[in-house]
């Protein structure tokens, strides 16, 4: 299962009741921080996210909606005396705005900071453990700008013991069948891995899309994302300030999900000239059916 709790999805500013984007994905254990505007450690609290269980983040760019909550977030887990490693992912720049302001207020961590910093115009493997692998999602935007691909890896197949036993294959190979190895029972004989096997659980994946115009050439990165979340700044009718602005509409952002063929597309990034959110989701759905609409401390699980 994944779980991902929208933090904010709303485009500029800070408002009353309207964060900027952040969110936290909860996949195969882990906890990933993605974006983090301004409030998001106030966000994090109300929506009761364990700060600690959060190890790497994500940031696809540095525009100020995206990352200001950043060097707080920082700040924060330093006075609450954070030991673990934070590894921070991000453009090439990051570095230099954290540590400066670090320097200047003389306010170094006590645990490791460790950035990643990102330049390659191209989809590249960026976090890589035994249960999930993170791929950049190559944007186009005003600033260089990326999204994330997160896929959980294929998990051990299920064993069917009995026949495995009929086939005499010693306990000692189960292991090793389970995780795919074909094996030689107590007879020499080669068992083929798929005739005492059969898939596990199919792995999920979750593709962010930031900040972006209409950019076709992403969907072979996207192919079959179980979730895509994707920009929609505007509605078709104002597809001119999209174009000026190097956003997306939200129909810009279906025809996307429907040529990758996506489970799920999660509307977000919301300019607040609309007084409803609904319209996005009415005008996205003349062209893709499944979608859902992002809201502060709205919690979808996968």
């Amino acid at each position: 299962m994944m779980r991902l709790t929208i933090l904010g999805c709303y485009s500029a500013t800070p408002r009353t009741l309207n964060n900027t984007t952040s969110q936290v994905l909860e996949i195969n254990n882990h906890m990933f921080l993605i974006d983090c505007g301004e409030g998001t450690q106030v966000q994090l609290r109300r929506n009761k996210i364990k700060f600690n269980r959060i190890k790497h983040i994500f940031i696809s760019h540095l525009h100020g909606d995206h990352f200001f909550g950043l060097v707080g977030l920082i700040s924060t887990f330093r006075l609450l005396t954070r030991e673990a490693d934070l590894h921070i992912y991000g453009p090439k720049g990051i570095k230099e705005i954290v540590t400066l302001q670090m320097k200047l207020a003389d306010s170094w961590t006590n645990y490791n900071l460790i950035f990643h910093e990102l330049t390659t115009n191209a989809s590249k493997l960026i976090f890589e453990d035994e249960k999930v692998e993170v791929y950049t999602i190559p944007l186009n935007h005003r600033v260089y700008t990326n999204g994330y691909l997160f896929k959980e890896k294929e998990g051990e197949r299920k064993l069917k013991l009995k026949a495995a036993e009929k086939l005499n294959i010693n306990v000692a190979y189960y292991r090793k069948l389970k995780q795919g190895f074909d094996v030689v029972n107590e007879k020499g004989e080669t068992i083929k891995n798929e005739t005492v096997t059969i898939a596990g659980k199919k792995p999920l994946s979750y593709a962010f899309c930031s900040d972006t115009m209409y950019k076709e050439d992403i969907v072979p990165i996207i192919k079959n994302a179980d979730v895509l979340y994707h920009e929609s700044t505007f509605l078709d009718k104002h597809a001119h300030l999209a174009a000026k602005t190097k956003h997306s509409t939200a129909k810009e952002a279906a025809l996307i999900a429907k040529q990758a063929q996506v489970g799920t597309l999660l509307l977000g990034h919301y300019s607040t000239r609309y007084d409803s959110l609904n319209v996005f989701k009415e005008e996205a759905q003349t062209v893709f059916e499944n979608i859902e609409l992002c809201d502060d401390g709205k919690v979808f699980e996968f």
